[in-house]
């Protein structure tokens, strides 16, 4: 009870223009909800898409969590909650990659696949922590971009092109038209993040910051955008099976 008349407390010293402060309160309150809504459809599914729907609720449920605790961060310190974020992101970011293996699963997908995205996205998410926020002065923030920038684009060769690709079309149907759409979320989607590490750090981009770009707005909207919207296209293919079984 405390903790909750602390955060009404914080949030009530928000400026009206406070635009960062906003965008951290919409996406909790956005992926609270998001969480609410794949919970309670679970028992509308299989065994089959139960787990898919379980691990959308789950991916928002933890993005939520971690933005009520950066919301008060940002009130309380005005500063940009790096060390949370990536705490959130090692934590959802590869149970999104967890989703392409679920949906594939239909076609005979391995467990080598869910393993090698996953360890891609976590190579990607260290090695950006570290350019943000460790290495973060000189070349730095370029050498660990660049790592991170080639472990993202390792699982976008995976999913465009590679073995997840072959056995979406193998699946066809509802499946197929999942892994699409998830496979352009990664890829337009997730580059919101780029950007936004490009815009704090210091480097040959660092003109971005000059237009006026503030990493926190683009990773919150980002996050919003790419969480809420991987769940709803499970949710979709869900839907789109149950309704062809």
């Amino acid at each position: 009870m405390e903790n909750f008349i602390t955060s009404i407390s914080l949030a009530t010293k928000m400026l009206s223009n406070d635009y960062v402060g906003f965008t951290f309160f919409v996406g909790c309150m956005a992926m609270m909800a998001a969480s609410a809504f794949f919970f309670f459809s679970m028992n509308d599914f299989d065994t089959k898409w139960k787990t898919s729907i379980l691990v959308s609720g789950l991916i928002t449920f933890i993005a939520a969590v971690h933005y009520w605790y950066m919301r008060d961060y940002w009130a309380t310190v005005g500063e940009s909650p790096t060390f949370f974020r990536y705490v959130d992101w090692v934590l959802t970011v590869p149970l999104m990659c967890v989703e392409f293996y679920l949906i594939l699963k239909v076609a005979g997908a391995k467990k080598s696949l869910m393993w090698k995205l996953i360890a891609a996205s976590i190579v990607m998410l260290v090695t950006g922590y570290f350019g943000e926020a460790v290495y973060n002065t000189g070349t730095g923030p370029a050498v660990w971009g660049l790592i991170s920038g080639l472990a993202y684009f390792y699982i976008v060769y995976e999913i465009w092109f590679g073995s997840a690709k072959q056995l979406a079309e193998q699946a066809g149907g509802a499946v197929l038209t999942a892994h699409k759409t998830l496979c352009w979320f990664v890829l337009v989607g997730w580059a919101i993040y780029p950007l936004g590490y490009m815009a704090g750090t210091p480097g040959w981009y660092e003109g971005l910051g000059n237009l006026g770009l503030n990493m926190d707005v683009i990773y919150n909207i980002g996050d919003a955008i790419n969480k809420i919207g991987f769940g709803l296209v499970v949710y979709g293919a869900a839907l789109a099976a149950k309704k062809t079984a």
